[in-house]
């Protein structure tokens, strides 16, 4: 278990912290968290502190890219951290647990992986465990490791074609790829 190669929580870890508890989603998408832009392709990747890696997972799952909603609760439990988890390592794995797939999504999610048996496979009571006590044997991914956002809106994966799209492209080589 560790910490992506590629991470750059340590960046802005401080920038984070420095956030008020009642941030705005303006605040999360501003310069200070803005990654990379394409203003011709309308396509803007922002940070969000998705580096923790499970080497010993027995399940990866991969998503497209997170979005807001994950992007904020990254936030969250960032800032909830304060305090009492003291390592990067252990605060980008409550992350993982806390914003991967979140909301709705996971919801979906767990339905379907229950109805396929996944859970009873890993010998779990369901797959909602993978998020919280089995969360050791899981590791969560997107091909897009940071939230992108094309035209101010989440990203579906769709437009723009992400292997037709330097930009993304460059960033799942730099990231899912490594």
């Amino acid at each position: 278990m560790g910490i992506a190669n590629f991470s750059k929580f340590t960046q802005f870890k401080d920038l984070i912290n420095a956030l008020p508890a009642a941030y705005t989603d303006e605040m999360l998408k501003s310069e200070q968290f803005l990654l990379e832009r394409d203003e011709r392709k309308k396509l803007e990747i922002f940070y969000a502190p998705f580096e923790y890696v499970n080497e010993r997972a027995k399940v990866v799952i991969v998503g497209i890219t997170p979005g807001l909603h994950q992007m904020k609760k990254s936030y969250s439990t960032v800032i909830n951290a304060r305090g009492h988890i003291h390592s990067d390592e252990e605060i980008l794995h409550e992350v993982k647990k806390n914003s991967s797939f979140e909301g709705t999504m996971r919801k979906n999610l767990v339905q379907m992986l229950d109805e396929l048996g996944l859970h009873t496979y890993l010998n779990i009571s369901s797959t909602l465990d993978l998020f919280n006590e089995a969360s050791h044997i899981v590791h969560t991914t997107s091909v897009l490791t940071y939230p992108v956002f094309y035209n101010g809106k989440n990203y579906s994966g769709t437009t723009p074609n992400m292997l037709k799209t330097e930009l993304l492209k460059k960033n799942i080589m730099e990231g899912f790829a490594t």
